[in-house]
């Protein structure tokens, strides 16, 4: 009987109070952001050590799948197997289509361009939603450590809100966008005193700003995701066009993987790169042939003084649509990626830089800048993997640093068309030894046998690069 009086005292004295106070009802208040995991800390500590945890074997032996466990793996399953079947509707057309092509080297040669220029624009576009993220992230831990400071101010102000309404506030939930809402109620109708409100005024707009963050960082990291995804079936499909490109090679020139044995052969016998040229044109039959082409070919007319930008859009030519030393200011770089050393500089090995090198993500598309004839690919020296191009006239351009070359040897290759991919760390010797955390590609131009400055043949802007 005297409990109940008690109770009775209580709720009475309760309800007098709330109407004494005559404020607005407050909206649920949560902080769990910044304090679930010291509540979870100390309910811990005040749990006697017997109800803490059960002995290891007894876990094992009672613990069973949530139905929420459950759900998920079955989600996983089902994510997997559409997975799976989205593979094998991938590979099914991709065999269709190459089935298409058939013999038509043009059609093919289009299809390898388009799907290259397809990687490295989805390449681009993951770097550039990269970049984007990185400051993102980094101001989302500022807010957060600033919050996580003034953790007893965040409890002190929301507990004085709590106790301004009349009903008690739910359990603490999990999400900043409820002690948010909560605050801009309190402050909107009044129901905090002036110093009160300036401090959650300053909290609010904490607050704001950080889940602002959490949803750009969300719509940025799922457009991430899908890019990569995308990146995946375009690298699927490039992977299965290129293997299609080097059969039809590899049929024509019966005697391919022999040439290939004689250049590495040729390449161990030469101790610079000079002489490297001169031994594949010259002793290797393939090389040798591609270059008396590129001597008779390299150099087609331009038109009214200048270089016929519409050949480049004939994807069965077997010359160069223009000439090398008039296509300055029209060429891309080979691979996406940040130039690190410019032409004259250091080369980090106590050299003369004779070329640039451009940083690299691991994986990278590797694409030539030129039309040209392959002379050479394969390993040489401290270079790694080497791709040399006659793009006729007398020009070579010199790419090493690749992990995979994907052609051979007395192949003509066109602008923008897949040649390679960067591995997953440097290949260069000289870039080794800078100990540089991403692969480098080291791109060389030649004029009769000399290096020269490649800086006048980039283009200054994306519209002004040519295309195949």
């Amino acid at each position: 009987m005297q409990h109940k009086r008690d109770t009775a005292s209580y709720s009475a004295s309760h309800a007098g109070t709330a109407r004494r106070r005559r404020l607005p009802a407050s909206l649920p208040l949560s902080i769990a952001m910044f304090a679930a995991y010291p509540l979870a800390a100390a309910h811990a500590q005040a749990t006697p050590p017997a109800q803490q945890s059960a002995p290891p074997a007894q876990q094992a032996a009672t613990a069973e799948p949530s139905p929420d466990e459950i759900k998920q793996r079955e989600q996983e399953l089902e994510a997997a197997r559409e997975q799976q079947r989205k593979a094998t509707e991938l590979q099914e057309k991709l065999k269709a289509d190459i089935a298409a092509i058939g013999q038509d080297r043009s059609k093919l040669n289009q299809q390898l361009i388009d799907i290259a220029g397809q990687v490295r624009g989805v390449e681009t576009r993951i770097a550039d939603a990269e970049a984007r993220l990185q400051p993102l992230d980094g101001r989302e831990r500022e807010i957060r450590a600033s919050l996580d400071s003034r953790r007893s101010e965040v409890i002190e102000v929301l507990a004085a809100l709590q106790r301004a309404g009349r009903r008690t506030p739910p359990a603490l939930l999990v999400r900043p966008e409820d002690a948010l809402q909560s605050l801009r109620t309190a402050m909107l109708l009044g129901a905090v005193v002036p110093e009160l409100r300036v401090r959650a005024e300053k909290l609010a707009a904490d607050l704001g700003e950080l889940v602002a963050l959490r949803k750009t960082i969300s719509t940025e990291r799922d457009a991430l995701a899908a890019d990569r995804d995308k990146l995946k079936e375009d690298q699927t499909r490039l992977a299965a066009l290129v293997d299609e490109r080097q059969r039809q090679q590899s049929a024509a020139e019966k005697d391919m993987e022999a040439e290939g044995a004689r250049a590495i052969a040729l390449s161990k016998q030469a101790d610079n790169l000079q002489t490297l040229i001169a031994k594949m044109e010259q002793d290797l039959k393939s090389a040798a042939k591609a270059a008396a082409t590129a001597s008779l070919q390299g150099a087609p007319a331009t038109v009214n003084g200048k270089p016929n930008l519409g050949a480049l859009k004939d994807p069965a030519r077997m010359s160069p649509a223009v000439a090398f030393a008039s296509a300055k200011g029209l060429f891309s770089y080979p691979v996406n990626g940040t130039k690190i050393r410019e032409f004259g500089g250091s080369d980090g090995a106590g050299g003369v830089q004779k070329g640039i090198s451009l940083a690299a993500k691991p994986g990278a598309q590797v694409t030539t800048p030129c039309d040209g004839w392959v002379v050479y690919a394969g390993p040489f020296r401290s270079y790694g993997q080497l791709l040399i191009l006659n793009a006729g006239g007398g020009y070579h351009v010199l790419i090493a640093g690749m992990e995979r070359i994907s052609v051979n040897i007395g192949q003509f290759v066109l602008t923008g068309e897949p040649v390679a991919t960067m591995g997953s760390t440097s290949q260069v010797a000289s870039i080794l030894a800078t100990n540089a955390s991403q692969p480098v590609l080291y791109v060389e131009f030649r004029k009769d046998g000399t290096p020269i400055d490649p800086g006048p043949w980039w283009a200054a802007n994306e519209g002004e690069k040519v295309r195949g």
